[in-house]
């Protein structure tokens, strides 16, 4: 299940956009908010303010992409980042036959490879850099909370004798 809600920003001078209007739609965005929010070297971010038109090979039309994030930080580098769930980053594998969640899982993949390949470009015309973090990208920079450890089971209750 997706969580969202919206974003509350701790440093305001740091967001460019609305710092009233920032929707995470997972909680990988949330805690990516978090840590830009709160990290020394990011002097700017901002989620969903960058828009970039692609191209979708299923309908032959131009989209619009709205980046997850926008990162400057302070050695000068500019990163855009979309983050998703590792397995949407890989073709799904053929399962022998065209089910409907094959179908689907692909037309993903072509859209989110479509969307991808056009922030990249967009990004290297800028002088950025276009990156995919995913729950394993997220966790090796630190980002995702420290899994709870092993909880120990409560006491038995001493039942009271009449």
């Amino acid at each position: 299940m997706a969580y969202s809600g919206k974003y509350r920003v701790k440093n305001r001078d740091k967001y460019q956009g609305d710092p009233d209007n920032i929707v995470f739609r997972s909680l990988w965005e949330k805690n990516a908010f978090r840590w830009a929010d709160s990290n020394p070297q990011v002097v700017k971010w901002s989620s969903e303010e960058v828009v970039v038109p692609y191209l979708f090979e299923a309908d032959k039309r131009v989209h619009r992409y709205f980046v997850d994030m926008k990162i400057r930080y302070k050695d000068g580098r500019t990163v855009l980042v979309e983050i998703k769930p590792h397995k949407e980053t890989s073709k799904p594998k053929y399962p022998g036959r065209r089910t409907k969640r094959y179908l689907e899982e692909s037309m993903t993949f072509v859209k989110n490879s479509n969307k991808w390949k056009a922030a990249d470009k967009y990004a290297k015309e800028r002088g950025w850099k276009f990156e995919i973090w995913t729950e394993k990208t997220l966790d090796k920079m630190g980002i995702l909370p420290k899994a709870n450890k092993k909880l120990k089971p409560l006491p038995k209750l001493k039942s009271k004798k009449s």
